[in-house]
């Protein structure tokens, strides 16, 4: 199953991974993810990200996440849609994200956010490009601006609302994410999502170094003692043993479905495999 497994949202490009992200990304390989999707998080780190996937072979997505939009500059959608327009034509661009709303973090702006949610909404469709959205108690207030403004669907990413709104998401053309949070004994909810869903409507995620599964997972008390929890696309191949033993499939047979679901989702992925150009640019 060697580059069988594509990880649909990592940060590579984080803070974290500053002191081996080169290693990180050769045991995301060695373990069997031959691709990861890359979102971008502010107006300052299009560029990096965008190099970094082009560097390691990746895909990226170029966006505004909902909770730094309120630290943004003037002119922010501005300089986001220029990048758009300067990599319409690049086949590794395969989305507009990370963007969304978050209704879980205190002291967040809601209109700041829904403004630039709604403003980038309408970016995707004007440079016909999925969308990967940001989910975090908001999934009714993302669904109604998916409604208002259409875009040609994308992935609703570590998905964990209710089983309506994800068959609301799919009706609209999403997939939606599953990852760490998945593998914890005690998230009923979503692995009872995750086992009972159609599943041509999952895609599989890390997000790391975010959304630890269970077996890296260290306590407040450990991680202030100096215990790591970082994760790594490296685990994405356990993240989905768990998927397969929840669902009573194969591996090989989840691999299959989930890459073919996030092809669907975010179509130059597609060309991206049939070209061979998960390699990294010279």
């Amino acid at each position: 199953m060697n580059g069988a497994w594509i990880d649909t949202h990592c940060h590579l490009d984080a803070s974290e991974f500053d002191a081996d992200r080169a290693a990180v990304r050769r045991r995301a390989r060695e373990a069997g993810v031959g691709l990861l999707v890359l979102p971008t998080v502010c107006s300052g780190n299009l560029a990096a990200v965008q190099a970094l996937a082009h560097a390691e072979g990746d895909a990226y997505a170029l966006g505004l996440h909902p909770l730094y939009v309120g630290h943004e500059p003037p002119g922010a959608l501005a300089d986001l849609r220029r990048a758009l327009q300067a990599a319409a034509a690049d086949p590794r661009l395969v989305a507009v994200g990370e963007i969304g709303l978050d209704g879980f973090v205190p002291g967040l702006d809601w209109a700041v956010q829904t403004d630039y949610y709604s403003a980038q909404l309408r970016l995707a469709a004007e440079f016909d490009l999925p969308v990967i959205v940001h989910v975090r108690r908001s999934a009714d207030a993302l669904l109604q601006q998916l409604r208002r403004i259409r875009v040609r669907g994308g992935i609703a990413h570590a998905f964990n609302g209710s089983e309506r709104q994800a068959m609301a998401f799919v009706e609209l053309g999403f997939k939606l994410g599953f990852g760490g949070a998945m593998t914890f004994d005690r998230a009923l909810q979503i692995r009872r999502l995750a086992a009972t869903l159609p599943v041509q409507a999952l895609v599989l995620e890390t997000d790391a170094p975010d959304i630890p599964p269970h077996w890296l997972y260290r306590s407040a008390a450990e991680r202030a003692a100096g215990a790591r929890s970082r994760n790594e696309p490296a685990e994405l191949p356990r993240i989905a043993a768990e998927l397969a033993q929840l669902r009573g499939i194969g591996l090989d047979e989840l691999a299959r479905q989930t890459g073919a679901n996030a092809c669907a989702a975010l179509p130059r992925l597609a060309g991206l495999l049939a070209d061979g150009a998960v390699a990294a640019d010279s």
